[in-house]
């Protein structure tokens, strides 16, 4: 069996993917209040393991089991096309996650548990017999989690040499999880077609184009509006400010969505996303300030 090129693995664990939980992983490093003077190392390693060992190892899982999906989808990825021939995809979704959890075990035993469940999760959204990805609504939850609760969760455990984020911390990460799961609703709408021949009911065919993108703006914005009021709470009204008027954009931008939501969902994705990713970190800083 031939060796696969570079380029094909590149393709596989999909490096655009790495930023949402690397992301969090640096708003729960900010949210720990603590100090990062010598830490960089530590920091690194575990932005290294949310992104490039986690995220990846999903990304990997999902190409695999996704691959009779994706050759009506999208033929055009390393595995239906064949540039990763044979069962290359699976090795390397298997060593990706054996060195996430080598990296894991290494920043300590709350980020190794974090890793242990987020590759549990990525295993359980596409591999049979569980696939959770075949219901919508359990395989949004479950990447949602992954990509940005877990995430924040291991960068604030990290910072706080291995113990348990506070509850405000952990609620803000539950919040943005719930959030995402409007995010990952978005990326459905592309794959509508093979997900309805191969029997997945994304929230796109289980609710109709417009009944999937009403969802997917509230998954979003909800959680946003119950940060707020949270922010105002513990008196940090400025930040609490901050995330209501980036919220105020994206619902001008979900009107626009709403409108055509098959034909903008990437657009919505590659635009209004970037203000409630901003809110996130708004909402860390609020708790590095005390609030």
């Amino acid at each position: 069996m031939p060796l696969p090129r570079l380029s094909a693995i590149a393709e596989l664990l999909k490096p655009i993917t790495w930023f949402p939980p690397m992301w969090a992983f640096g708003c729960g490093v900010v949210a720990s209040g603590a100090s990062t003077e010598g830490r960089w190392l530590l920091i690194v390693a575990g932005v290294l393991l949310a992104g490039p060992l986690v995220c990846a190892s999903s990304q990997a899982v999902n190409d695999w089991f996704d691959r009779h999906v994706d050759a009506i989808n999208e033929p055009q990825r390393p595995i239906p096309s064949g540039r990763l021939p044979g069962r290359w995809g699976l090795y390397i979704a298997i060593a990706w996650t054996l060195l996430s959890l080598a990296l894991g075990s290494v920043l300590g035993p709350v980020a190794l548990l974090a890793a242990c469940v987020g590759l549990l999760l990525a295993w359980a959204y596409s591999a049979p017999p569980v696939r959770l990805k075949r219901n919508g609504w359990w395989g949004n939850s479950a990447c949602a989690l992954c990509y940005e609760g877990l995430a924040w969760i291991t960068g604030a455990a990290v910072m706080a040499a291995g113990t348990w984020p506070g509850s405000r911390s952990l609620g803000l990460a539950l919040l943005y999880s719930l959030g995402a799961h409007g995010i990952m609703t978005l990326n459905d709408f592309k794959s509508i077609d093979g997900d309805r021949r191969m029997g997945i009911a994304s929230l796109p065919v289980q609710l109709g184009v417009d009944g999937a993108a009403r969802v997917a703006c509230l998954a979003m914005a909800l959680p946003q509006l119950v940060v707020v009021g949270l922010l105002w709470h513990w008196d940090a009204q400025v930040h609490a400010a901050a995330v209501g008027a980036l919220l105020a954009v994206q619902l001008l931008l979900m009107r626009r969505f709403l409108a055509a939501p098959l034909a903008r969902a990437t657009w919505y994705s590659a635009l209004g996303i970037n203000f409630f990713v901003i809110g996130m970190l708004v909402s860390a800083f609020a708790l590095r300030s005390g609030g």
